[in-house]
């Protein structure tokens, strides 16, 4: 269940998404996230998931090495189906006990956002996996740039995001190894009730806590002797410019919007493919 968890990690191969800039592929991820939640139309998903696999194929990351991270968040999409499914008022019950109800408008409510959380994580995971933590700085704080005008420390929110980014692998490369020292020593993980799960946990959060803290401190140290003072007077040894195909994909991007809102308006006339 560790090692599912591929958000923040970097997937080494040359393609022609890796040789985007950074900035194009977060602006495309920001655009491809919020027309999630534009879409209203199964036939709109279906679109989106056809969009994202032919993404997948280019960047040349296998699509298993996408699909778990699924694992990961399984628990979040099954609490998620749950609410939607027994929560969800309509006009057409098929089941009812007490305050919990099974509707139809239930059902396909929670089919839609579970398919809206799958791929808002795998779609996040192509930005992740395709760019390096330094292009991924840069290109945040160049976004974050013109807010400097108004007092917001774009270099450090750039900074923290991607360092936050950068030791998700590492903490959870850590959290295995304390979990195989904890079960050589006789701790059992997987036995007992809710209550008893969530007590086993303490032997691992507290070494984890301690392990970040250190790693922190670490870091910290190692910034100061390398005199770090953030944005002042910083200089870069790789500047960051936009190529023809980096226009390309901002021209496909802007196809794909209008795509999303070509088919959110078809869904309005044809009720019957919501």
């Amino acid at each position: 269940m560790i090692r599912d968890i591929t958000i923040g990690q970097f997937y080494p191969v040359d393609s022609p998404i890796h040789r985007l800039d950074a900035r194009v592929k977060l602006t495309m991820t920001f655009i491809y996230i919020i027309t999630l939640f534009m879409i209203n139309s199964f036939i709109g998903y279906f679109f989106v998931i056809g969009t994202l696999l032919a993404v997948i194929k280019v960047s040349k990351v296998p699509i298993k090495f996408m699909l778990k991270g699924i694992k990961s968040i399984m628990l979040i999409i099954i609490f998620t189906a749950f609410i939607n499914l027994f929560m969800t008022r309509g006009e057409q019950i098929l089941w009812q006990w007490g305050f919990l109800s099974l509707t139809l408008e239930g059902i396909f409510l929670a089919l839609k956002m579970c398919i809206r959380l799958v791929l808002l994580i795998i779609g996040s995971s192509v930005l992740t996996l395709t760019t390096t933590p330094i292009q991924l700085t840069d290109a945040i704080e160049y976004m974050l740039r013109p807010f400097k005008k108004i007092g917001v420390p774009a270099h450090e929110i750039a900074m923290m995001m991607t360092i936050a980014l950068r030791f998700i692998p590492t903490l959870l490369d850590e959290t295995d190894k304390i979990m195989k020292a904890q079960q050589a020593r006789g701790a059992d993980f997987d036995t007992g009730n809710l209550m008893q799960k969530a007590k086993s946990l303490i032997p691992i959060l507290v070494p984890l806590f301690i392990s970040a803290f250190r790693r922190a401190e670490e870091l910290a140290m190692a910034m100061e002797a390398r005199c770090y003072h953030g944005d002042e007077n910083r200089t870069r040894m790789n500047r960051m410019t936009m190529q023809r195909r980096d226009y390309h994909a901002l021209v496909m991007g802007l196809v794909y919007i209008v795509a999303i809102f070509g088919l959110r308006y078809v869904s309005y006339l044809l009720p019957f493919i919501i």
